[in-house]
């Protein structure tokens, strides 16, 4: 059985940017190391309207950084009355991972959504709050390196929603049958203007 701490759990996030529209997506499985535990749990969170949050790593640790996430999402929309931006909400949760510095949570936040503008917004974080905004996409979790080489090789520029889906679903489905701690399906939340549409992809269940 897995003894390392950031693979224990399992699981893969991956995040997508076309020209007007984004998509996050996260495979199912939950694991005790080696043994699959659940195929029905999400990685992936709503914070608002266009604005989601995706967790892996080590699922304790994520469970009470969501918490904090969602008090301090609230506490923001009470203050400033309005919606919080992507790069807003990038601030806040790297904030709130370097403030544990010293006991750092482990997990690896990805953060997926639109700007009160339409822009679509990426963004990942290591344990300690260090920022990565890219224009196109982002990933983290045991297929991290899988998904990040397969994006590489198949994301373009421009792509309209229907493009960004199947690029990412063929990225993430290729990377996760290259790990054996990500998969059993995936969700993937379409993340534009006038919308957010959810999509459930099969995949192996080996």
């Amino acid at each position: 059985m897995s003894a390392d701490i950031e693979t224990f759990y399992g699981g893969s996030v991956l995040a997508m940017a076309s020209e007007n529209a984004v998509a996050i997506m996260s495979d199912r499985r939950l694991g005790m190391g080696p043994i699959t535990v659940s195929k029905e749990f999400t990685r992936i969170h709503k914070i608002g309207p266009r604005l989601y949050v995706g967790l892996p790593v080590f699922i304790p640790d994520t469970q009470v950084l969501l918490k904090k996430i969602r008090k301090n999402y609230n506490l923001f929309r009470l203050e400033e009355q309005r919606e919080m931006e992507p790069e807003e909400l990038s601030s806040m949760i790297s904030f709130l991972l370097y403030s544990k510095r010293t006991s750092p949570y482990i997990t690896s936040p990805i953060v997926a959504g639109l700007t009160s503008d339409g822009k679509p917004y990426v963004s990942s974080m290591d344990s300690i709050g260090s920022i990565t905004s890219p224009k196109d996409f982002v990933a983290a979790g045991t297929a991290g390196d899988n998904l990040i080489g397969i994006c590489e090789a198949l994301y373009r520029p421009g792509m309209d929603e229907e493009n960004l889906f199947v690029t990412c679903t063929q990225a993430f489905l290729n990377a996760v049958d290259r790990d054996a701690l990500s998969g059993w399906g995936a969700d993937c939340y379409i993340i534009s203007q006038g919308n957010v549409t959810k999509r459930s992809i099969k995949g192996r269940c080996d």
